[in-house]
């Protein structure tokens, strides 16, 4: 038996199918349906049922993959170990991302590279469907997302990790007249005009918003940020957004927006936090990173209970 057999055989588990487990182990579908082959004939048991829309675990086969997951994650603790966490740390991390995290997370990632030059790294901003898509096909080592309670449990193949409650807020400039209402009136929205950023929880929480408190003054929808920054901060209009999407913009942080908390009954509960594929160990680049994100996250949000607090006394 073979360290490789056991990683086709995770693969295989994985995707569902040998086609799969070739692409993600960079390898032909001859090898590693002799790899499988050869397992089953070296421990006298048949690991999948294979048909034309894919390969199933067996009965015993679902045992012996569960061993199978453990053994890799072992093998990569081991290759963490010996690796440590100096500047000599090397690998890739390949980070997806939905947009509104990344304003947070560019101080952590150009501290990450600072102290580890030899990880690669690459990011790209997708949808979470995207996102979902990219891990499960190794495309990707982690997302960044946002999630309920109930989507977070739900996921085929992927593990949710969450950084922090998101929490959805109304954000005017900080002249506006409301912008030391504490708490917030959802009923006052609909007196407002609002840009509001193109993104499917945003979408979701002010259609349920609207039903009650409507109808909406939206003047129209974007996915250019800086328009809606620049729109808020002078005064044009409000928007409406999950409160970490504002927390590392410089104009939040200048003291130029005021994040108002914003409270509907029956709205889900939802977090921001990280996607990686289920049963994989956590490389040392994925790790370290991680780290670092939730350390900052935690100081984020410190900071921006003191600026909300800070109102006229």
């Amino acid at each position: 038996m073979y360290l490789e057999q056991l990683e086709c055989l995770v693969e295989v588990a994985k995707t569902g199918s040998l086609t799969g487990a070739a692409n993600n182990l960079h390898i032909s579908l001859s090898a590693v349906s002799q790899s499988i082959s050869a397992l089953e004939a070296e421990l006298g048991v048949v690991l999948f049922t294979r048909s034309r829309v894919g390969s199933v675990p067996t009965a015993e086969g679902q045992r012996i993959i569960k061993k199978a997951f453990e053994i890799i994650g072992k093998v990569q603790e081991l290759r963490n170990e010996a690796a440590g966490s100096s500047r000599t740390q090397s690998g890739e991390l390949r980070l997806v991302t939905i947009p509104g995290p990344l304003s947070l997370a560019i101080d952590v990632i150009m501290n990450f590279k600072q102290d580890y030059p030899g990880i690669a790294m690459t990011i790209a901003e997708k949808s979470t469907t995207d996102i979902m898509d990219d891990i499960r096909h190794n495309r990707a080592d982690l997302g960044l997302t946002v999630l309920a309670e109930q989507e977070a449990k739900g996921l085929a193949g992927l593990s949710f990790g969450k950084l922090m409650e998101a929490r959805m807020v109304v954000a005017v400039s900080r002249q506006h007249a409301l912008a030391y209402e504490s708490p917030f009136d959802p009923s006052q929205l609909g007196a407002l005009p609002l840009i509001l950023y193109q993104d499917e929880t945003v979408k979701s929480y002010m259609d349920q918003a609207e039903s009650k408190y409507g109808p909406f003054n939206v003047l129209f929808s974007t996915n250019n940020t800086e328009t809606i920054r620049k729109a808020v901060c002078e005064g044009m209009a409000a928007t409406v957004g999950l409160d970490f999407s504002f927390l590392g913009l410089p104009s939040y942080i200048r003291g130029e927006l005021a994040l108002l908390p914003l409270s509907v009954p029956g709205q889900r509960t939802v977090y921001l936090g990280w996607l990686h594929a289920e049963e994989k160990h956590f490389s040392n680049p994925s790790r370290l990173f991680i780290e670092r994100l939730q350390a900052e996250m935690e100081q984020l949000r410190a900071v921006a209970a003191i600026k909300n607090n800070n109102g006229p006394k």
